[in-house]
Protein backbone atom coordinates (compact mmCIF):
# COMPACT_ATOMS: atom_id res chain seq x y z
CA UNK A 1 0.00 0.00 0.00
CA UNK A 2 1.39 3.67 -1.39
CA UNK A 3 0.30 5.33 2.27
CA UNK A 4 2.26 2.80 4.14
CA UNK A 5 5.18 3.38 2.14
CA UNK A 6 4.79 7.13 2.51
CA UNK A 7 4.74 7.10 6.25
CA UNK A 8 7.39 4.84 6.41
CA UNK A 9 9.63 7.41 4.66
CA UNK A 10 8.46 10.09 7.50
CA UNK A 11 9.87 8.74 9.90
CA UNK A 12 12.81 7.74 7.64
CA UNK A 13 13.23 11.74 7.08
CA UNK A 14 13.16 12.53 11.01
CA UNK A 15 15.88 10.71 11.79
CA UNK A 16 14.71 6.57 12.12
CA UNK A 17 16.73 4.11 10.38
CA UNK A 18 15.17 2.10 7.60
CA UNK A 19 14.76 -1.13 9.47
CA UNK A 20 12.60 0.20 12.18
CA UNK A 21 10.68 2.53 10.25
CA UNK A 22 8.13 -0.59 8.94
CA UNK A 23 7.78 -1.10 13.28
CA UNK A 24 7.20 2.56 13.67
CA UNK A 25 4.62 2.98 11.36
CA UNK A 26 2.54 -0.66 12.84
CA UNK A 27 2.11 0.71 15.71
CA UNK A 28 1.29 4.54 15.07
CA UNK A 29 -1.50 2.32 13.01
CA UNK A 30 -1.80 0.32 16.00
CA UNK A 31 -2.36 3.89 17.79
CA UNK A 32 -4.54 5.55 15.70
CA UNK A 33 -6.91 2.53 15.33
CA UNK A 34 -7.28 2.20 19.34
CA UNK A 35 -7.72 6.31 19.56
CA UNK A 36 -10.53 5.68 17.16
CA UNK A 37 -12.19 2.81 19.40
CA UNK A 38 -11.67 4.77 22.66
CA UNK A 39 -12.88 7.70 20.98
CA UNK A 40 -16.27 6.18 19.43
CA UNK A 41 -16.84 4.24 22.51
CA UNK A 42 -16.83 7.03 24.75
CA UNK A 43 -19.06 8.79 22.63
CA UNK A 44 -21.81 6.33 23.62
CA UNK A 45 -21.23 6.20 26.61
CA UNK A 46 -21.51 10.26 27.19
CA UNK A 47 -24.65 9.82 25.02
CA UNK A 48 -25.90 7.28 27.27
CA UNK A 49 -25.76 4.08 24.65
CA UNK A 50 -24.05 2.05 26.97
CA UNK A 51 -23.27 1.68 30.29
CA UNK A 52 -19.82 1.63 32.32
CA UNK A 53 -19.50 -2.06 32.16
CA UNK A 54 -19.74 -2.42 28.49
CA UNK A 55 -17.78 1.10 27.85
CA UNK A 56 -15.06 -0.64 29.72
CA UNK A 57 -15.71 -4.25 27.91
CA UNK A 58 -15.36 -2.98 24.50
CA UNK A 59 -11.89 -0.74 25.61
CA UNK A 60 -10.10 -3.78 26.80
CA UNK A 61 -11.16 -6.28 23.45
CA UNK A 62 -10.45 -3.53 21.16
CA UNK A 63 -6.27 -4.68 20.92
CA UNK A 64 -8.16 -8.25 19.54
CA UNK A 65 -10.46 -6.62 17.39
CA UNK A 66 -7.78 -4.83 15.73
CA UNK A 67 -5.86 -7.84 16.00
CA UNK A 68 -9.15 -9.60 14.21
CA UNK A 69 -9.35 -6.98 11.40
CA UNK A 70 -5.77 -6.59 10.55
CA UNK A 71 -4.12 -9.87 10.91
CA UNK A 72 -7.09 -12.08 10.05
CA UNK A 73 -10.38 -10.67 7.89
CA UNK A 74 -8.28 -7.96 6.36
CA UNK A 75 -5.77 -11.27 4.55
CA UNK A 76 -9.10 -13.03 4.27
CA UNK A 77 -10.64 -10.33 2.17
CA UNK A 78 -7.24 -9.59 0.40
CA UNK A 79 -6.86 -13.33 -0.70
CA UNK A 80 -10.64 -13.67 -1.73
CA UNK A 81 -9.84 -10.49 -4.37
CA UNK A 82 -6.22 -12.24 -5.50
CA UNK A 83 -8.10 -15.30 -6.17
CA UNK A 84 -9.98 -13.48 -9.43
CA UNK A 85 -6.19 -12.58 -10.73
CA UNK A 86 -3.11 -13.76 -12.26
CA UNK A 87 -0.59 -13.13 -9.53
CA UNK A 88 2.96 -14.34 -9.72
CA UNK A 89 4.63 -11.60 -6.50
CA UNK A 90 7.41 -10.57 -9.56
CA UNK A 91 4.55 -9.25 -12.42
CA UNK A 92 1.98 -7.03 -11.60
CA UNK A 93 -1.60 -8.49 -10.79
CA UNK A 94 -4.07 -9.34 -14.04
CA UNK A 95 -7.62 -10.17 -13.44
CA UNK A 96 -8.56 -13.28 -14.46
CA UNK A 97 -12.50 -13.47 -13.33
CA UNK A 98 -13.36 -16.79 -12.38
CA UNK A 99 -10.10 -18.25 -14.25
CA UNK A 100 -8.67 -19.66 -11.51
CA UNK A 101 -11.48 -21.20 -10.17
CA UNK A 102 -12.14 -23.29 -13.54
CA UNK A 103 -8.64 -24.03 -13.20
CA UNK A 104 -9.31 -25.87 -10.39
CA UNK A 105 -12.31 -28.07 -11.65
CA UNK A 106 -9.49 -29.34 -14.72
CA UNK A 107 -6.23 -29.83 -12.40
CA UNK A 108 -6.09 -32.95 -11.59
CA UNK A 109 -3.33 -32.53 -8.87
CA UNK A 110 -6.28 -31.08 -7.32
CA UNK A 111 -8.32 -33.88 -7.47
CA UNK A 112 -5.69 -36.39 -6.20
CA UNK A 113 -4.90 -34.19 -3.45
CA UNK A 114 -8.47 -34.01 -2.59
CA UNK A 115 -8.77 -38.16 -2.90
CA UNK A 116 -5.55 -38.00 -0.13
CA UNK A 117 -6.80 -35.49 2.06
CA UNK A 118 -10.69 -37.14 2.59
CA UNK A 119 -9.42 -40.47 2.68
CA UNK A 120 -6.89 -40.01 5.15
CA UNK A 121 -9.88 -37.27 7.26
CA UNK A 122 -12.69 -40.20 6.56
CA UNK A 123 -9.93 -43.21 7.63
CA UNK A 124 -7.32 -41.22 10.61
CA UNK A 125 -10.37 -39.27 12.59
CA UNK A 126 -12.49 -42.32 13.40
CA UNK A 127 -10.12 -44.14 14.29
CA UNK A 128 -8.23 -41.47 16.54
CA UNK A 129 -11.71 -40.91 18.10
CA UNK A 130 -12.66 -44.40 18.99
CA UNK A 131 -8.88 -44.87 20.41
CA UNK A 132 -8.71 -41.60 22.60
CA UNK A 133 -11.90 -42.97 23.68
CA UNK A 134 -10.97 -46.17 24.35
CA UNK A 135 -7.67 -45.67 25.47
CA UNK A 136 -9.44 -43.04 27.77
CA UNK A 137 -11.68 -45.54 29.65
CA UNK A 138 -9.05 -47.65 30.64
CA UNK A 139 -6.61 -45.12 31.84
CA UNK A 140 -10.05 -43.78 34.14
CA UNK A 141 -9.47 -46.69 36.18
CA UNK A 142 -8.82 -46.49 39.91
CA UNK A 143 -5.56 -48.51 40.00
CA UNK A 144 -2.05 -48.41 42.07
CA UNK A 145 0.23 -46.42 39.43
CA UNK A 146 -2.35 -45.53 36.62
CA UNK A 147 -0.57 -41.63 36.29
CA UNK A 148 2.39 -43.25 35.58
CA UNK A 149 0.62 -45.26 32.35
CA UNK A 150 -1.72 -41.55 31.38
CA UNK A 151 1.93 -39.84 31.57
CA UNK A 152 3.14 -42.26 29.25
CA UNK A 153 0.38 -42.50 26.80
CA UNK A 154 0.47 -38.24 26.73
CA UNK A 155 4.11 -37.99 26.41
CA UNK A 156 4.33 -38.69 22.76
CA UNK A 157 1.68 -35.65 22.20
CA UNK A 158 4.82 -33.51 22.66
CA UNK A 159 6.19 -34.77 19.84
CA UNK A 160 4.50 -33.31 16.60
CA UNK A 161 5.23 -31.66 13.25
CA UNK A 162 8.99 -32.62 12.12
CA UNK A 163 10.64 -34.32 14.71
CA UNK A 164 7.61 -36.89 14.62
CA UNK A 165 7.93 -37.03 10.75
CA UNK A 166 11.83 -37.55 11.01
CA UNK A 167 10.91 -40.65 14.08
CA UNK A 168 8.97 -42.67 11.74
CA UNK A 169 10.91 -42.51 8.57
CA UNK A 170 13.18 -44.15 10.34
CA UNK A 171 10.60 -46.75 12.13
CA UNK A 172 8.73 -46.82 8.62
CA UNK A 173 12.37 -47.56 6.80
CA UNK A 174 11.82 -50.53 4.83
CA UNK A 175 15.40 -51.66 5.38
CA UNK A 176 16.59 -50.71 9.00
CA UNK A 177 12.98 -50.01 10.08
CA UNK A 178 11.83 -50.91 13.51
CA UNK A 179 8.32 -51.76 12.24
CA UNK A 180 9.60 -54.12 9.51
CA UNK A 181 12.34 -55.58 11.55
CA UNK A 182 9.58 -56.36 14.06
CA UNK A 183 7.44 -58.31 11.37
CA UNK A 184 10.10 -60.24 9.98
CA UNK A 185 10.38 -61.65 13.68
CA UNK A 186 6.85 -63.24 13.39
CA UNK A 187 7.70 -63.86 9.75
CA UNK A 188 6.18 -61.31 8.12
CA UNK A 189 8.01 -59.12 5.43
CA UNK A 190 6.95 -55.52 5.77
CA UNK A 191 5.90 -53.58 2.63
CA UNK A 192 8.21 -50.42 1.92
CA UNK A 193 5.95 -47.96 3.56
CA UNK A 194 6.88 -44.45 2.29
CA UNK A 195 8.69 -45.86 -0.96
CA UNK A 196 5.75 -47.69 -1.86
CA UNK A 197 2.51 -45.71 -3.18
CA UNK A 198 -0.15 -48.17 -2.13
CA UNK A 199 1.18 -48.07 1.84
CA UNK A 200 2.20 -44.26 1.62
CA UNK A 201 -1.21 -43.18 2.73
CA UNK A 202 -1.98 -45.84 6.05
CA UNK A 203 1.55 -44.86 6.90
CA UNK A 204 1.10 -41.13 7.54
CA UNK A 205 -2.53 -42.86 8.76
CA UNK A 206 -0.73 -45.11 11.56
CA UNK A 207 1.30 -42.03 12.19
CA UNK A 208 -1.44 -40.13 13.11
CA UNK A 209 -2.28 -42.23 16.18
CA UNK A 210 1.14 -41.17 17.86
CA UNK A 211 -0.41 -38.23 18.78
CA UNK A 212 -3.82 -39.86 20.57
CA UNK A 213 -2.54 -38.93 24.21
CA UNK A 214 -3.97 -35.38 23.72
CA UNK A 215 -7.48 -36.89 22.69
CA UNK A 216 -7.24 -38.95 25.43
CA UNK A 217 -6.82 -36.03 28.48
CA UNK A 218 -9.84 -34.17 27.29
CA UNK A 219 -12.32 -37.86 27.74
CA UNK A 220 -10.35 -38.28 30.37
CA UNK A 221 -11.30 -35.29 31.85
CA UNK A 222 -14.90 -36.12 31.00
CA UNK A 223 -15.23 -39.04 32.49
CA UNK A 224 -13.73 -38.17 35.43
CA UNK A 225 -16.67 -35.29 35.42
CA UNK A 226 -19.89 -37.76 34.83
CA UNK A 227 -21.75 -38.33 38.35
CA UNK A 228 -21.15 -41.66 40.24
CA UNK A 229 -24.90 -41.15 41.35
CA UNK A 230 -25.88 -42.26 37.70
CA UNK A 231 -23.65 -45.08 37.97
CA UNK A 232 -25.00 -46.21 41.41
CA UNK A 233 -28.99 -45.51 40.39
CA UNK A 234 -28.24 -48.02 37.49
CA UNK A 235 -26.62 -50.10 40.12
CA UNK A 236 -30.13 -50.72 42.24
CA UNK A 237 -31.87 -51.20 38.99
CA UNK A 238 -30.05 -53.79 38.19
CA UNK A 239 -27.86 -52.85 35.27
CA UNK A 240 -24.25 -54.30 34.68
CA UNK A 241 -21.43 -53.21 33.68
CA UNK A 242 -22.20 -52.87 29.62
CA UNK A 243 -25.22 -51.14 30.36
CA UNK A 244 -23.68 -48.54 32.54
CA UNK A 245 -21.49 -47.75 29.84
CA UNK A 246 -23.99 -47.85 26.70
CA UNK A 247 -26.85 -45.97 28.48
CA UNK A 248 -24.92 -43.70 30.72
CA UNK A 249 -21.26 -43.29 29.69
CA UNK A 250 -21.31 -42.94 25.89
CA UNK A 251 -24.41 -40.52 26.11
CA UNK A 252 -23.10 -38.54 29.10
CA UNK A 253 -19.56 -38.17 26.98
CA UNK A 254 -20.78 -37.22 23.37
CA UNK A 255 -20.30 -33.49 23.97
CA UNK A 256 -16.84 -34.32 23.87
CA UNK A 257 -17.13 -36.71 21.37
CA UNK A 258 -18.61 -34.20 19.30
CA UNK A 259 -15.66 -31.52 20.45
CA UNK A 260 -12.76 -33.71 19.18
CA UNK A 261 -14.64 -34.76 15.92
CA UNK A 262 -14.81 -31.40 15.31
CA UNK A 263 -11.24 -30.35 15.87
CA UNK A 264 -9.95 -33.47 14.68
CA UNK A 265 -11.57 -32.87 11.18
CA UNK A 266 -10.28 -29.81 11.08
CA UNK A 267 -6.46 -30.42 11.60
CA UNK A 268 -7.07 -33.27 9.01
CA UNK A 269 -7.91 -31.27 6.28
CA UNK A 270 -5.11 -28.95 7.19
CA UNK A 271 -2.45 -31.74 6.88
CA UNK A 272 0.69 -30.32 5.62
CA UNK A 273 3.90 -31.77 7.32
CA UNK A 274 3.78 -34.99 6.22
CA UNK A 275 3.31 -34.10 2.70
CA UNK A 276 5.91 -31.49 2.84
CA UNK A 277 8.39 -34.24 4.35
CA UNK A 278 7.82 -36.37 1.71
CA UNK A 279 7.42 -34.00 -1.17
CA UNK A 280 4.11 -35.17 -2.20
CA UNK A 281 5.47 -39.12 -1.56
CA UNK A 282 5.88 -41.30 -4.73
CA UNK A 283 3.43 -40.78 -7.51
CA UNK A 284 1.68 -37.65 -5.45
CA UNK A 285 0.63 -40.48 -2.85
CA UNK A 286 0.65 -38.40 -0.28
CA UNK A 287 0.25 -35.05 -1.82
CA UNK A 288 -1.95 -33.58 0.88
CA UNK A 289 -4.58 -30.37 -0.43
CA UNK A 290 -2.66 -28.18 2.02
CA UNK A 291 0.65 -28.74 0.70
CA UNK A 292 -0.18 -28.72 -3.03
CA UNK A 293 -1.53 -25.29 -1.91
CA UNK A 294 1.60 -23.96 -0.64
CA UNK A 295 3.64 -25.32 -3.59
CA UNK A 296 1.42 -23.10 -5.68
CA UNK A 297 1.54 -20.29 -3.69
CA UNK A 298 4.97 -20.01 -2.16
CA UNK A 299 6.89 -22.56 -4.60
CA UNK A 300 5.81 -21.94 -7.77
CA UNK A 301 4.75 -18.30 -6.36
CA UNK A 302 1.08 -18.54 -8.21
CA UNK A 303 -0.45 -16.47 -5.60
CA UNK A 304 -3.30 -15.77 -7.33
CA UNK A 305 -4.15 -19.76 -7.73
CA UNK A 306 -3.24 -20.56 -4.37
CA UNK A 307 -5.55 -17.89 -2.96
CA UNK A 308 -8.26 -19.75 -4.90
CA UNK A 309 -7.35 -23.36 -3.64
CA UNK A 310 -7.75 -21.68 0.21
CA UNK A 311 -10.92 -21.07 -0.33
CA UNK A 312 -11.81 -24.44 -1.73
CA UNK A 313 -10.35 -25.72 1.53
CA UNK A 314 -12.10 -22.83 3.45
CA UNK A 315 -15.63 -24.05 2.19
CA UNK A 316 -15.32 -27.80 2.03
CA UNK A 317 -14.36 -27.21 5.86
CA UNK A 318 -17.34 -24.85 6.15
CA UNK A 319 -19.23 -27.63 4.63
CA UNK A 320 -18.26 -30.81 6.73
CA UNK A 321 -18.10 -29.02 10.08
CA UNK A 322 -21.55 -27.49 9.39
CA UNK A 323 -23.21 -31.13 8.65
CA UNK A 324 -21.48 -32.13 11.93
CA UNK A 325 -23.30 -29.74 14.01
CA UNK A 326 -25.99 -30.15 11.85
CA UNK A 327 -26.35 -34.16 12.80
CA UNK A 328 -25.07 -33.38 16.48
CA UNK A 329 -28.88 -32.94 17.45
CA UNK A 330 -29.68 -36.77 16.42
CA UNK A 331 -26.42 -38.02 19.04
CA UNK A 332 -25.45 -35.33 21.10
CA UNK A 333 -26.63 -35.28 24.66
CA UNK A 334 -25.93 -32.65 27.20
CA UNK A 335 -27.08 -32.46 30.46
CA UNK A 336 -29.63 -30.22 30.97
CA UNK A 337 -31.75 -31.70 27.98
CA UNK A 338 -31.49 -34.71 29.54
CA UNK A 339 -33.19 -33.74 32.98
CA UNK A 340 -35.75 -31.12 30.99
CA UNK A 341 -36.73 -34.70 28.84
CA UNK A 342 -37.42 -36.76 32.07
CA UNK A 343 -39.24 -34.22 33.67
CA UNK A 344 -41.35 -34.22 30.92
CA UNK A 345 -41.83 -37.64 30.44
CA UNK A 346 -42.91 -37.77 34.36
CA UNK A 347 -45.45 -34.82 33.88
CA UNK A 348 -46.77 -37.36 31.21
CA UNK A 349 -47.00 -40.27 33.32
Amino acid sequence: MQWIGELNEIFCSIGISEDIAPLCSFLSIVAIAYLIIHTIVQILYKKKKIDAETKAFYIFVSPWIFGFLVFTLGPMIYSFTMSFFDWELVTDPVFAGLGNYKKLISDEYVRQSLKVTFTYTFVAVPLQVVLGFLLAFLMNSKIKGITFFRTIFYLPNLVQGVPQMVLFLWIFNPNIGLLNAGLKVIGIDGPGWFTDPNWSLPAVIIMSLWTVGGTMIIYLAGFQDISKSLYESAAIDGANGFKKFIHITIPQMTPIIFFNVITAMIGSFQTFTQGYMLNGGVRNSVLFYAYYLYQNAFKWFKMGYGSALAWLLFVIILIFTMLVFKSSDMWVFYEQEMISKKKKRKKKV
